[in-house]
């Protein structure tokens, strides 16, 4: 049975064991160097059933960071989880705002992170959460989240599987894509 757990707040090590590994050979480019090896990685996550993998490199160790890094992004953009609308927003997603400068947002707030940041799936699972609170309507999400609309749906569209995931949240509760 699953549990309310907040798994992208675990470091690594700690999702890990959590995790089913598996090492496998892998197809693809790289012609006579490619997995001779058992060098792919495919790791599951007990708890939720979600699973990542990674067969980019010839290095299990690099494929084994490439696959918990894929589990994070797909846990984040699977699972819901469902949000306290009287709490406010979570402190690791306000550590990510800044209040704008310059321009027309001066004085607004501003939810920056980029896919790079280790931060990036957990603040986006909660931005997604917030939408599908919200019934997919990201006006009413942003303004839950003390940012302007624009930002909401930059932020959105800044990482593909992302954007995915808020259009099917979209789609379930009967609204349009996002353009």
């Amino acid at each position: 049975m699953e549990t309310d757990e907040d798994y992208l707040a675990l470091d690594d090590d700690a999702l890990m064991r959590q995790c089913d590994l598996h090492t496998y050979k892998s197809s693809g480019p790289g012609g006579q160097h490619r997995n001779k090896v058992s060098s792919a990685v495919r790791v599951r996550h007990r708890p939720t059933e979600i699973s990542g993998h990674g067969d980019d490199s010839r290095s299990q160790h690099e494929n084994k960071v490439l696959a918990v890094r894929r589990l994070r992004m797909n846990i984040a953009c699977q699972r819901r989880r469902g949000v306290d609308t009287e709490a406010g927003i979570p402190a690791y997603v306000a550590e990510c705002m800044f209040v704008a400068r310059g321009g027309d947002a001066a004085g607004k707030k501003r939810l920056e992170i980029g896919v790079k940041d280790h931060r990036f799936w957990h603040v986006a699972a909660c931005v997604l959460d917030v939408v599908d609170a919200f019934e997919g309507q990201l006006s009413s999400a942003s303004a839950f989240l003390g940012i302007t609309t624009g930002n909401l749906s930059d932020l959105l569209g800044s990482e593909r599987h992302l954007l995915t995931a808020a259009q099917e949240i979209r789609k379930r509760h009967g609204l349009g894509p996002l353009h």
